[in-house]
Parts: C-alpha cells; sequence; structure tokens
C-alpha cells in the first residue's frame, strides 16, 4: 500500500460506527475520480463497514492495515 498516492486523508479516530462511514462517504465526493481516500479509525467495524460498502458503492478497497490499533484505510474514487 506504500506506494499509493494519497489525495486526502479523513480522521474519524474514536469515532463509531456509522459515522465512519458517513464521513467516508461525504469526502470521497470532494476528491477526483482515480484519486485515493486514507481513512484513519480506531473503530474495529470499520474494516467490515468499509469492505461492504465499497462494494456497494462501486468504489475501490486498495487496502486496510491495522497500526497500533489504528486501521488505514485506503479507497479509490470510481466515479
Amino acid at each position: 500500500m506504500s506506494d499509493v498516492t494519497v489525495a486526502s486523508t479523513l480522521d474519524c479516530q474514536g469515532m463509531q460506527c456509522p459515522l465512519p462511514v458517513i464521513k467516508t462517504a461525504q469526502a470521497m465526493k470532494t476528491i477526483a475520480v482515480g484519486e485515493v481516500l486514507e481513512l484513519l479509525a480506531t473503530d474495529p467495524g470499520v474494516e467490515p463497514d468499509m469492505k461492504a460498502w465499497s462494494s456497494r458503492t462501486g468504489n475501490e478497497l486498495v487496502g486496510i492495515s491495522n497500526d497500533g490499533g489504528v486501521f488505514h484505510v485506503l479507497l479509490r474514487r470510481a466515479r
């Protein structure tokens, strides 16, 4: 995931579902098609939530990693 250029970072640390999903949907509208949004979250539910959200919306889930309890989610805007 380190070779991906991030256009914008959304910090949702400390927020619980559904806020990270709602804020991600809003933030994706602010970047161009093909650009990548990085989501930072501490809610463990963010991993299944982002998998379902990206599948439902058609945006690409580039990857998810967990660094010391902080999830780093990379999403590429598809449309």
